[in-house]
């Protein structure tokens, strides 16, 4: 981000001016879409931004468009992105052009959220997640980006048998490499689970096992609660492990309170800070959508997974 981190140092790099790179057809070179970028992303058609435009004379309007639709958040992409190619690209090109980098999750492996079962689906078979995968990196291209790959994928391994879990490994494996390949100013990173999930070395043996060595790091406490310091501690943990430590990010969006007795839609859970580089890890981002309910459960019943509910909304604006 420019008009913060210029002359700074961010990532191990020191940052200066941002490289054209991005903004020339056909540019090959490899950057750091920070550098690249004047500072995150806001998606104007975000699930919460969509709400507060089609809902103008509703009391809650004011609150969530101040504390959440216009702040910086990740955009979900899954089998509802139809043609993923068109989806990404409209996205992470409105980005560009604003000079802001945006952040991208991957959600459509098969067989996705084995344990939680609210989020099921993904792309029906192996070759068709590699096809919808590769899709994906190509529409992201030489823009800046940042990208978080298939959360929950290595904590359901417990629902899973030792074949679904080969076959998952394969997929992940050559995700990554999709987008070190054909992304080169994307920061892609694997989802590692949370601090309250998989024991820390563990986890570093199955991000190892699912091509972390070509990713750029791996992410943490994905619509989860867990604190920044929790979260923070557990990934130096994941790296103590590791034969060659990662960055890591954090997602924020709701753990200002810290987390509670359950994972889906639980009451008391808070908005956590904003987008932001380095609070203990790489960056802290907003990678689950605010507001977005986890699905038919806690203070969410009734609401389907990834659909967008004032309520909780206020709920999470409020800590109730």
């Amino acid at each position: 981000m420019r008009w913060i981190l210029r002359g700074l140092v961010a990532a191990g790099l020191t940052l200066g001016v941002a490289l054209p790179a991005h903004q020339g057809a056909g540019a090959a070179t490899t950057g750091n879409p920070v550098q690249l970028t004047s500072g995150f992303y806001v998606d104007p058609n975000s699930n919460p931004a969509a709400w507060v435009n089609n809902n103008p004379n509703d009391g809650r309007r004011t609150a969530i468009q101040n504390s959440i639709a216009t702040k910086p958040m990740a955009r979900w992409f899954g089998n509802w992105s139809n043609p993923i190619g068109t989806a990404v690209g409209s996205f992470v090109g409105a980005a560009d052009a604003a000079d802001k980098l945006p952040v991208l999750v991957a959600y459509n492996i098969p067989g996705r959220d084995a344990c939680g079962g609210h989020s099921g689906g993904g792309a029906g078979t192996p070759a068709a997640y590699r096809t919808w995968i590769h899709d994906f990196a190509v529409a992201v291209g030489n823009r800046p980006a940042v990208v978080v790959i298939e959360p929950d994928s290595l904590g359901d391994f417990n629902c899973m048998n030792a074949d679904q879990i080969a076959e998952r490994n394969g997929m992940l494996t050559y995700a990554v490499q999709q987008f070190k390949d054909l992304a080169p100013n994307a920061w892609a990173y694997l989802d590692g689970g949370n601090a309250g999930w998989v024991a820390a070395d563990v986890m570093a043996q199955r991000l190892n096992g699912a091509g972390l060595a070509n990713a750029h790091g791996f992410a943490l406490n994905v619509s989860n609660y867990y604190t920044t310091a929790q979260t923070v501690s557990y990934g130096n943990a994941v790296n103590s492990h590791l034969s060659a430590a990662k960055p890591f990010v954090v997602d924020t969006s709701r753990n200002g309170n810290g987390t509670g007795n359950d994972w889906c839609n639980p009451p008391g859970r808070k908005l956590g800070v904003t987008a932001q580089t380095g609070g203990g890890a790489e960056m802290l981002l907003w990678i689950k959508v605010p507001g977005d309910s986890d699905g038919d459960c806690g203070i969410g019943a009734g609401i389907p997974a990834g659909t967008f509910s004032p309520d909780l909304a206020m709920h999470l604006i409020n800590g109730s």
